[in-house]
């Protein structure tokens, strides 16, 4: 039996250092209040010239944009609706951050999740599964690395992978298959372009908490999960984000091909 933790206070908000100062950053799955919204938000605090939100969520995805622009200034925030199952929305969200001089970074965030026994899985659902985080990540990998390449910049290139990928969680094969996958591709991938000076490297949360978390998931699972943490309490999506800020920045200058867990479940 998993031993309850007593839960420990969120820390305070951290101060921006302009770590990513003039940088152009592109993140898929950036709309709502998630992982990828906070890291949009973190990015343009931190200096960031223009932040390039993709989301599938059209309303969802233009009312982000509208808030950041309105705080952040709307010349440093753009967006594409982007589905990265479709390689040509992948390279049209590149396309936005082309025009103003090319991707600097590049988060790929987006994910599908699902539960399901193996027992009764059906190809389809291993496949969407499949095609959205680990395919679609690979199409975004592969798309970001193309235009670094062509425009001599070394840039980075940060995946949203998982503890999952690590270890076992029943209803999960898929997911953790592709999570897994995630984090050899990373692997692989990084030394493929470190010749040219991109960095490649990966983040693995366990249980980051925001309203659409909240909305699909059990609160007999919520607890389960939590009570796993060390900390006691689920991460807030901005933890998550301050750890691709650094992988991002120049201070991880020579970390590549790195699957950086951001909780304690990676055993």
């Amino acid at each position: 039996m998993i031993p309850k933790r007593i839960a420990q206070p969120v820390p305070g908000y951290v101060a921006a250092h302009g770590l990513l100062q003039g940088r152009r950053v592109v993140i898929t799955a950036a709309a709502g209040a998630g992982i990828g919204a906070a890291a949009a938000r973190r990015c343009l605090e931190e200096g960031a010239a223009l932040v390039v939100l993709g989301d599938t969520h059209a309303g969802r995805l233009e009312a982000s944009a509208a808030e950041l622009g309105a705080e952040f200034g709307t010349e440093r925030v753009s967006y594409a609706v982007c589905d990265v199952t479709v390689e040509e929305q992948v390279e049209a969200l590149l396309d936005v951050a082309e025009a103003a001089g090319g991707v600097d970074v590049m988060i790929n965030n987006a994910g599908l999740g699902g539960t399901a026994s193996i027992l009764e899985m059906e190809d389809d659902q291993w496949d969407k599964v499949l095609n959205v985080t680990l395919t679609g990540t690979f199409r975004s990998v592969r798309a970001a690395s193309r235009r670094m390449v062509k425009n001599k910049t070394k840039g980075t290139i940060i995946n949203n992978a998982s503890v999952i990928g690590w270890r076992a969680q029943e209803g999960q094969a898929h997911y953790a298959a592709a999570k897994a996958g995630v984090m050899a591709l990373t692997r692989s991938a990084a030394l493929d372009v470190a010749p040219h000076g991109i960095r490649i490297n990966a983040v693995a949360p366990s249980l980051a908490m925001h309203p659409f978390l909240a909305k699909v998931t059990s609160e007999e699972l919520l607890e389960q999960l939590t009570s796993r943490e060390a900390f006691g309490r689920a991460a807030e999506p901005w933890e998550i984000a301050n750890v691709m800020v650094f992988l991002a920045s120049d201070y991880s200058s020579y970390m590549t091909g790195e699957v950086v867990p951001v909780s304690s479940q990676q055993a």
